[in-house]
């Protein structure tokens, strides 16, 4: 079940009607929107003339969509990440993230106002710590919160979390920015290797053998490759960084030698995959690509019985 069938439930429920009459609301007002709006844009529109306040409603994280500007939720911060500094177009400033999980889901949380972000320097919140959200945005599959955001801890607790990321496996034709997927699909294409330097201490891209945090180092060169997938619905560009690409057959002589991976770039062309990441928007062109965090081998006795269980 994706999240825009957890938010029609829910819906549904606080509103007392079923299911499908709200799904004929919420079609209705995609066509009379002209379109304009995605389903989801459209339930929340529906939901407010139903009487059912989504902003003040606590939401579990697998109810989530992308979107949502004041969205409630309650969780355990499962891993908490260094708190980065930046300097972007002469604006300098902090920027702190975590992972945040409850019994349905897990997101990344993404923090930007220095009040909250103290709380973790001062260890007032930390890994493990139970919290409370308040008025947090969902952009690009993240929990964005701002200074209009709140954030505080809570006694309440919750069994069963789930640790593990989780994938919606879906067709590319129904995809969207922000989304988590999983997709079974083929390689029609594969462009050259292209090249950067990271820090071999903290993982960071390096520039001219300096790092931010480090200062000068010896850099560790890394890949990446662009792909375009098929999955009988749409094509997507794709990018897979890192050890990942072996996993399409390629040694690192084939990667970090352009001569070689001209020699077995075609044998990568048609295989099935099954793909596992993360649907943004390409900043540069604005069109949705597809940032492949974990490949898999297709697994026939797995596909058999995914296809039983669907017929």
């Amino acid at each position: 079940m994706d999240n825009y069938e957890k938010l029609l439930e829910r819906i549904s429920r606080s509103s007392s009607l079923p299911k499908e009459e709200v799904e004929r609301k919420i079609e209705a007002k995609k066509a009379k929107l002209s379109g304009l709006i995605s389903r989801e844009g459209a339930a929340q529109i529906v939901a407010a003339e139903l009487g059912v306040n989504l902003d003040q409603e606590r939401l579990k994280l697998s109810e989530l969509i992308e979107g949502m500007k004041r969205a409630n939720v309650l969780g355990k911060i499962i891993q908490l990440n260094p708190i980065r500094e930046f300097n972007k177009n002469g604006r300098s400033g902090k920027v702190a993230s975590f992972v945040l999980a409850d019994e349905s889901s897990n997101v990344r949380v993404v923090l930007w106002d220095v009040n909250h972000i103290s709380l973790i320097e001062s260890g007032k919140i930390n890994e493990n710590s139970i919290i409370e959200i308040s008025n947090g945005s969902m952009r690009n599959g993240e929990l964005h919160l701002s200074s209009f955001s709140d954030i505080k801890q809570s006694k309440e607790q919750i069994e069963n979390i789930i640790t593990k990321k989780s994938y919606q496996e879906k067709k590319l034709l129904n995809t969207k920015p922000g989304e988590t997927i999983k997709t079974r699909s083929v390689i029609v294409n594969a462009f050259e290797p292209r090249y950067f330097e990271v820090c071999p201490e903290c993982g960071k891209k390096a520039v001219e053998s300096e790092c931010k945090v480090h200062g000068k180092i010896s850099p560790t060169k890394k890949a990446l490759l662009n792909i375009i997938l098929d999955d009988g619905t749409e094509t997507i560009r794709a990018v897979i960084f890192g050890s990942e690409i072996n996993k399409l057959g390629l040694t690192n002589e084939h990667i970090f030698s352009l001569e070689e991976y001209a020699k077995v770039k075609d044998s990568v062309l048609g295989e099935e995959k099954i793909f596992f990441g993360q649907l943004r928007t390409n900043a540069l062109y604005n069109t949705p690509e597809f940032s492949i965090e974990k490949i898999e081998d297709g697994d026939a006795d797995e596909l058999i019985k995914e296809l039983e269980q669907k017929s």
